[in-house]
């Protein structure tokens, strides 16, 4: 694993370019948009940002939640923030190609970047003096908009989240120098969408964290991750909210659906309730959601809580429903990843005490506005996150699935039963926090 260090200031660059594309009796129009920052010369295809520009809706772009305090715009056309940055620009719901021009500063720079809701996308470190490095990265924006003006439900908490609104938000961490954005909208692109809990969505406040936003940090720019999970979630409050129909209306030939759900599933009651009925019958009609698109389902069974016998080994609180999809895959012939099996092997590797370090559970006042101690067992902090997306990963080329190709030749291997020490993680934590719990258990 990379190392990154807790930045003391971040450096953003000249030139910000951005290529906002729509569609027009059926044919795609481009519409450059180039913000110079601090420049001195004005061209009649530039917007000059000579000032430290709030985000507004009427404007269109801008450094968001009040970090435009942390940016100075100087006359070389370049700006210096002592904290984390967030810059937004208004999009249109699609897929985005994001291409971003670094270079290390006079000392050992890091570079940390977050997309939407916290989605991890580069976390590295430039060793040599002014080294230049591009890289790209793949980014959904989406809205809760269906056909016909009918969208799909979205809980209170999450109208303000980063993910639902109609802008794509990027947040800076680290001393990199920033010299250029270049956004460039894309039809053609293999997409893995995500259905499940608050154990698979992008968290969208610290210190809770879920194994969905990081899982893009290991995946290459030939795919993109349109994660509509969401916390509280079960198979069947996930169909009434229309999000499996918002999935089905986007899927294509060669597309991925990763399913996983269980632990606000087994809490409904009622005759048609339980793992061999409705729960067995929705996944199902996930899977054939899938299918009838062409794409390709996985099913994945339930992480484990953190619930640790007097002998140190964990308990089971899933009942049935990890073996409901293990034979729902079976029968479907459907790729299957047991987390269920690996977090247990995961976690009593840690052992109890050592294994609380994955979970939010953090003494009164860590995080701003915490008034009372964190004792979560369920939901994870971003290192916890982590070792889960890569328990994910490891599955997917232990069993070879096509998925694979997607996956970054740098990840290293990776195995539950010798899990990473939280002493080598040292991601810096956005400055955006949250001490409610996410709803589900």
């Amino acid at each position: 694993m990379i190392k990154s260090h807790i930045p003391s200031k971040l450096y953003i660059a000249a030139l910000v370019t951005v290529i906002v594309s729509f569609v027009t009796n059926g044919q795609l129009i481009e519409s450059p948009t180039n913000f110079v920052f601090g420049a001195a010369i004005r061209h009649a295809e530039h917007t000059v940002v000579k000032t430290n520009q709030l985000y507004s809706e009427e404007i269109g772009f801008g450094f968001d939640f009040g970090t435009d305090k942390n940016v100075q715009i100087h006359k070389k056309g370049f700006s210096i923030a002592d904290d984390p940055v967030y810059f937004s620009t208004r999009m249109p719901e699609g897929n985005y190609k994001v291409e971003i021009d670094f270079e290390g500063t006079e000392i050992e720079s890091t570079i940390i970047l977050k997309a939407e809701s916290r989605r991890l996308l580069l976390d590295t470190v430039l060793n040599a003096e002014y080294t230049r490095i591009t890289k790209n990265f793949v980014i959904n924006v989406r809205t809760p908009q269906l056909k016909d003006d009918q969208k799909i439900t979205l809980k209170e908490r999450e109208f303000t989240y980063l993910n639902w609104d109609n802008k794509l938000t990027l947040e800076f961490l680290g001393n990199a120098v920033v010299h250029s954005i270049n956004i460039i909208p894309i039809t053609e692109i293999t997409s893995i969408f995500l259905a499940g809990d608050s154990t698979v969505t992008d968290q969208d406040l610290e210190p809770w964290a879920s194994w969905g936003q990081f899982i893009t940090r290991y995946l290459t720019d030939r795919v993109v991750v349109s994660n509509y999970a969401y916390s509280g979630a079960s198979l069947s409050s996930f169909k009434g909210s229309r999000r499996l129909e918002k999935i089905g209306s986007l899927l294509k030939k060669g597309d991925y659906l990763l399913i996983e759900f269980g632990h606000n599933d087994q809490k409904q009651k009622g005759e048609n309730e339980g793992p061999w009925l409705n729960y067995t019958k929705l996944l199902v009609e996930f899977v054939n959601t899938a299918r009838a698109k062409g794409a390709i389902p996985v099913l994945l069974t339930p992480v484990q809580r953190r619930f640790f016998d007097k002998n140190g080994k964990l308990k089971s609180t899933h009942g049935e429903y990890p073996d409901a999809v293990r034979s729902v895959a079976k029968k479907m012939k459907v790729p299957l990843i047991d987390l269920t099996k690996i977090t247990t092997t995961l976690y009593e590797s840690w052992g109890d005490d050592y294994s609380r370090k994955a979970f939010v559970q953090y003494p009164v006042n860590t995080f701003p506005g915490q008034s009372t101690a964190l004792e979560d067992n369920t939901h994870f902090n971003a290192f916890g996150a982590n070792e889960i997306a890569l328990c994910v990963i490891q599955e997917i080329k232990r069993q070879g699935l096509s998925l694979e190709v997607f996956l970054k030749h740098t990840i290293p291997a990776y195995n539950p039963a010798f899990p990473n020490d939280i002493s080598q993680w040292t991601l810096p934590l956005s400055n955006r926090f949250e001490p409610t719990k996410p709803d589900g258990n």
